[in-house]
């Protein structure tokens, strides 16, 4: 039998419950695979608690890795045996097991073990079409990003500063101020709505931010926007303080003709192509020490509803894996 995180309906962490299923044989295209590692992201709290809707009732988890067990007709690009992860579903990585698209496996390097992969792939393919995509980082861009001590920060740091970027980076309390400094952070403030956008002016000598990564909303949106010189990209990119208020376009071209983006993973990997050379390039960056797969904490898939709430309270710093 296979166990199996659902939700019947939306809530707190307890609203997942384990259920157990017969194993499945894989269609055309299909693989099984018995997983070794899951990996936990805000997303996976976002869609539980309801913020983001899921068809109910329905799996949650959206990254994983293992070994394939069996494989359906078509399928030529894995074989029984080898070590795979994905990232950016279809939902449903909260099990034991399960079926899953073969195109969208990629296979897992022998140097990486299937904690680590689970652990980077979802949030490198988020930090790698971040800074290569939604705005081009490089030698001299100044950057603002939150959340630098928890998982997607450090990848976007580290990743970030070997692309030449001045990295600013925003915690939300003290305690974190000296590991985002050993991240390479240039610069590190402790988040505060009020002082934040002078802070920045201040650390840049006037010139401000090129480009903010906001995944907080509600709480840092009009922080974020003064933060920025004119002409600069504001990404908002999540939303764990709620989602933002809206914009009057007026509001952008008075703060210095600004430009706004409200980016998604899917609209990035939905390609299959696209999809693999991000993971690609994710894991050649992971092999040459540019960004690490830095393990916070390892729960059995039964405390499933323990690591949600260890990461939407904010205990976490770094990423979190279940272990089925």
């Amino acid at each position: 039998m296979v166990s199996v995180v659902r939700i019947a309906h939306t809530g707190a962490p307890e609203v997942m419950t384990i259920e157990q299923v017969p194993a499945r044989e894989p269609g055309p295209g299909e693989v099984w695979l018995e997983q070794e590692a899951i990996g936990v992201n805000f997303l996976d709290v976002s869609q539980r608690k309801g913020a983001v809707p899921l068809p109910l009732p329905s799996g949650l988890g959206l990254e994983g890795a293992g070994r394939v067990a069996a494989i359906g007709a078509n399928v030529s690009n894995v074989k029984v045996g080898d070590r795979v992860a994905y990232a950016t579903g279809p939902i449903g990585a909260y099990a034991s097991a399960r079926l899953f698209p073969a195109e969208r496996l990629v296979p897992i390097p022998d140097a990486l073990t299937a904690e680590e992969a689970a652990a980077v792939l979802f949030k490198g393919i988020t930090a790698q079409y971040l800074l290569k995509t939604t705005y081009p980082v490089g030698p001299g861009t100044t950057l603002v990003l939150y959340g630098v001590a928890g998982g997607l920060g450090q990848i976007m740091a580290t990743w970030a500063k070997h692309l030449g970027a001045f990295v600013i980076g925003i915690v939300s309390r003290a305690e974190s101020v000296e590991t985002a400094k050993a991240l390479g952070c240039d610069a590190v403030l402790v988040f505060n709505a009020q002082t934040l956008a002078g802070d920045v002016a201040e650390i840049t000598h006037g010139k401000k931010a090129d480009v903010v990564y906001d995944p907080i909303g509600r709480v840092s949106f009009e922080a974020s926007l003064d933060c920025l010189r004119p002409r600069g990209l504001m990404v908002s990119f999540g939303a764990s303080s709620g989602a933002p208020t809206a914009v009057e376009l007026g509001t952008l071209n008075a703060k210095g003709s600004l430009f706004l983006t409200r980016p998604s993973l899917a609209a990035h990997t939905t390609d299959i192509a696209e999809y693999r050379q991000r993971a690609d390039d994710v894991l050649a960056a992971v092999e040459a020490g540019i960004i690490k797969p830095g393990i916070w904490g390892r729960y059995a898939l039964a405390d499933v509803a323990r690591a949600h709430a260890d990461l939407e309270g904010g205990q976490s710093r770094g990423a979190i894996v279940l272990k089925p």
